[in-house]
């Protein structure tokens, strides 16, 4: 068996977050070396507790938690608990944490973990705000070629945008993190709006994760039974777009992709685009083709991917 892949989480759960880390740590293949959380979908205090939930929901207490920043690089940070709730999980009834939070800072030990490994044996996975990616590349530069690939879900083309017309929430919460991980260097997967509004939490499927019968798929069921009422009314859908974990499924199968290399910007200077990814998908510029931006899936194999292995916990 190869080698399992190692990932750092960096995250603001926000339900669809939990269901990414949970499919994460269900899944043999993948070995994630600590979760940073960042502040995005709820402040950081509620987004690294949430971690910590979600590890102990997915009986793994020993997984390193780290809080990061609380705000983005230049802007007053925006939440989204009109879609999470108030804690940013609500749905089911998590206990509070027992495992404690560690104590060094999340881009800490993004950057310490980098240096610690052989260039290109890490992945960074990113759920949330790129705050903590951006702060880690500013702080320490020598970590940039040593990254072996982000895998994020920000953005959208096709779309349009889910906070903003033009922008969807993840980058328009810190655009200028956004921009400086985008024309870092490091080969990026983007899941933009355009692939994830295809991965539909149906009445069909949310039934399927309650019926695996384990505490972790009751949660799962819970958990997008309140996340998916937003969109629902927003959408006028049956379930709601299932965004974060297509990040680590990515990572698992993905032949269930479809997608191109193409140049992505990130607009930061006009208040009426703000956090826009500018995709050139016809590649009608000469800018360099800096992401792998995916725009298809195979939803029914996403979904099963899901409850065989959140089925596991």
């Amino acid at each position: 068996m190869k080698k399992p892949r190692k990932i750092i989480i960096d995250t603001d759960p926000g339900q669809d977050d939990a269901v990414a880390i949970l499919l994460a740590l269900a899944s043999p293949e993948i070995d994630v070396l600590g979760i940073t959380a960042v502040a995005g979908n709820v402040p950081l205090e509620l987004t690294q507790k949430n971690a910590r939930k979600i590890c102990e929901l997915a009986g793994r207490p020993d997984v390193a938690v780290y809080a990061g920043a609380s705000r983005p690089l230049l802007r007053p940070l925006v939440t989204a608990e009109y879609v999470h709730g108030k804690t940013g999980l609500d749905g089911p009834d998590l206990p509070e944490p027992q495992m404690p939070l560690r104590d060094m800072h999340a881009v800490d030990f993004i950057i310490e973990s980098l240096l610690s490994h052989e260039t290109e044996e890490i992945t960074l996975c990113a759920l949330g705000p790129l705050t903590n990616l951006a702060l880690a590349m500013a702080r320490a530069p020598g970590i940039v070629p040593r990254i072996r690939e982000i895998v994020l879900m920000g953005g959208g083309c096709f779309e349009g945008g889910n906070v903003t017309p033009a922008a969807e929430f993840n980058i328009y919460v810190d655009p200028h993190a956004a921009s400086r991980v985008f024309d870092s260097g490091v080969p990026v997967t983007m899941f933009p709006l355009d692939v994830t509004h295809k991965a539909l939490t149906t009445r069909k499927r949310l039934e399927a994760f309650r019926a695996l019968g384990n505490r972790a798929g009751r949660a799962t069921a819970e958990l997008l039974d309140f996340y998916e009422r937003f969109d629902e009314a927003k959408y006028g859908t049956d379930g709601g777009p299932l965004h974060d974990p297509n990040v680590i499924a990515w990572l698992l199968q993905p032949e269930i992709y479809r997608g191109r290399q193409i140049n992505v910007e990130v607009e930061t200077a006009s208040e009426l685009t703000m956090g826009m990814t500018v995709a050139d998908w016809w590649g009608v510029t000469d800018r360099p083709k800096n992401v792998f931006f995916v725009r298809d899936l195979d939803a029914d194999a996403f979904f099963d991917l899901l409850l065989a292995r959140i089925g596991t916990l």
